[in-house]
Formats: structure tokens, C-alpha cells, sequence
């Protein structure tokens, strides 16, 4: 057995305190992320890991990337027939994280997913690569396949197929869109004495903050 007890690190970078947060969580969200991606050094500062509840009953969760996020909530983009695609639409309860370890900070979002429109699917298709477009064609996400060689072969017929075509958007492929219901920051401190702030979604649209023991 690997005794991992002494693995121990004091957190102490930064503060997260309440007379300097905004009233709604998307804002304190967006100074987060662009405070990592300038400072932190994090290559990815926009992956994050999406919690589904399977339909095998038990939670999972993967690593996805965050494509775009605003005032209406935060949109990834995937195969709608994968685990996670099948997953969301028996039950669109999601959990995302975002662990940023440079800035020693963490965000987990609660929320309802659902797809995005046809259009902002198409959107984004359309910005991908080539290579991305024919792989989201070539891989039926979350099936067994036979070999590594199985999809490669499929990837170079599509490639001969497409090569002067312009590649349409599967219909089984598109965005999510999430919802946040509930916002919580966490910003580690000396002593374990952690700042954890959460934002609770109201009926009459405003967030009610308050403070959690760490």
C-alpha cells in the first residue's frame, strides 16, 4: 500500500474574502479564469471535469473543455450518442470542476444541461480543424472498437471521401450548455483555513452568497 499521509502543502497565494466579490458568480468566474490564464501558468485553463450520472446508476467523471461561457451559463461540445451524451439526456444534473493548482483555486458548478441550438452547434463546428471535424465523423464516441488500426482507417476514408467537400456537422454531435443553480470558489489558505464562497441561485434571478466552513 502506497502511504500517501504525508503529502502535505500550505496553501497561501491568495484571498477570497467578501468585500471584494461581485454579486454574481459569472463575473467572479471570468476574473478567475483570465487571472490563471495570465498568471498561472496553467497550458489548459479551460478544462474542467463534467460529473454525470450514469445509466448504470453510478457517477462518472471526465475531463472536457470549456468552449464558451456568459451570463446564461457554460457550453462544452461532444458526441450526443457517448456515454456522457446518453448520460446527460436520461439526466441533465451535472457537476463541473475546475481545479486551477498554480493559483491554488477551485470552482464547482451545479447546474442543468441541455443541448444547444442547432446554430451554435453549427458554429462551432465550422471554427474546427479539418482533422477535428472528420475525427467527431470517423469515432462513434464511447463504443468498443476492435483496434487502434480500425479507427485509422476509418479517419483515412473519410479524409478521401471529404477531401474536397465541405464537412457537415453530424447530427449526433453538438454543445451542451449548463445552467449554473449553484456557484462555489474555493481559495486555498494557510492551515487549512480554506475560503469557500457560494453563490445560490434565487427565483428572482440574483445569487445569495455565503460563506462555508472549510
Amino acid at each position: 500500500m502506497n502511504d500517501l499521509s504525508n503529502y502535505r502543502k500550505s496553501y497561501e497565494k491568495s484571498e477570497l474574502l467578501e468585500s471584494n466579490i461581485p454579486e454574481d458568480p459569472i463575473n467572479l468566474f471570468n476574473r478567475w479564469f483570465h487571472e490563471v490564464e495570465d498568471f498561472g501558468g496553467d497550458s489548459e485553463v479551460n478544462a474542467m471535469t463534467v460529473a454525470t450520472i450514469g445509466l448504470d446508476g453510478f457517477p462518472k467523471s471526465r475531463v472536457v473543455l470549456l468552449k464558451k461561457f456568459n451570463e446564461e451559463g457554460f457550453i462544452f461540445y461532444t458526441n450526443y450518442n457517448s456515454e456522457k451524451g446518453k448520460a446527460i439526456a436520461e439526466n441533465p444534473n451535472v457537476c463541473l470542476s475546475f481545479f486551477w493548482y498554480t493559483m491554488e483555486r477551485q470552482v464547482i458548478i451545479k447546474g442543468i444541461a441541455k443541448n444547444t441550438s442547432e446554430i451554435t452547434s453549427d458554429s462551432y463546428f465550422e471554427s474546427r480543424p479539418n482533422g477535428s471535424k472528420l475525427g467527431a465523423i470517423a469515432s462513434n464516441q464511447s463504443e468498443v472498437v476492435p483496434s487502434r488500426e480500425y479507427l485509422e482507417k476509418n479517419l483515412k476514408q473519410l479524409e478521401k471521401d471529404f477531401e474536397s467537400v465541405v464537412i457537415p456537422r453530424p447530427k449526433h454531435w453538438g454543445g451542451f450548455l449548463v445552467t449554473p443553480l449553484e456557484v462555489e470558489f474555493w481559495q486555498g489558505r494557510p492551515n487549512r483555513l480554506h475560503d469557500r464562497i457560494r453563490y445560490t441561485s434565487q427565483q428572482d434571478y440574483s445569487w445569495k452568497i455565503d460563506r462555508l466552513s472549510p
